[in-house]
């Protein structure tokens, strides 16, 4: 099996627009008139500082629980009768810190006539699929994209949750990149009132 190289992440700054330079470089400047030029321009660019995993992943959980505290606050917004808890956190991933994922709620919901699940509601800022019995994201997919999904949940017998394989083998409950998709899934998700799921299901 292959090994995988290991990523090196580094500190970038935002790109300074500025006009082509027309004068001379400045080493031929200076050759020219015995000046040395102190415009930081004519100067090599800082030496590039290299970011720790942990650096990485802090960024990346911190970007990705700004957007769960979005979400939630959208969600809970949309109507008086349809509240989440706020059960917000984030996690990077070991190998690869650039790609996380946010925790946004859990609740309980009546899917039929049977008992009623447990799920939780996720954001990526990656796509795969999910739900798999050794890696829980499979085939990610590292180019730009959010991923929005719920599972169905159920409590381990040593304390913590595990994936629910009782509605399907993965556990999706859905899967979407659109978050507008995602918001009237999670709001279906939130109520059995059929009038409001039909309100829901226009937007």
């Amino acid at each position: 099996m292959q090994q995988r190289t290991k990523l090196r992440y580094f500190e970038t700054r935002p790109p300074v627009l500025q006009a082509p330079n027309l004068k001379p470089t400045a080493h031929s400047e200076f050759l020219r008139t015995g000046r040395i030029s102190r415009r930081s321009q004519d100067w090599l660019e800082d030496e590039r500082r290299y970011l720790t995993y942990e650096e990485v992943g802090e960024q990346t959980e911190r970007r990705l629980s700004a957007a769960g505290e979005n979400a939630y606050e959208r969600i809970n917004a949309f109507h008086a009768s349809i509240r989440f808890p706020k059960v917000l956190f984030s996690r990077s991933l070991d190998e690869r810190p650039h790609l996380g994922y946010c925790h946004v709620t859990a609740a309980r919901s009546h899917l039929g006539a049977g008992e009623p699940v447990a799920w939780s509601f996720y954001i990526c800022n990656f796509l795969s699929d999910v739900g798999g019995a050794e890696d829980f994201f499979r085939h990610i997919r590292t180019q730009y994209g959010r991923m929005y999904f719920a599972v169905a949940i159920e409590p381990e017998e040593r304390g913590g949750t595990r994936i629910s394989r009782s509605i399907r083998d993965n556990g999706l409950l859905f899967r979407t990149s659109d978050p507008m998709e995602a918001l009237k899934n999670v709001l279906l998700l939130g109520t059995s009132d059929q009038d409001l799921r039909e309100m829901i299901r226009q937007i």
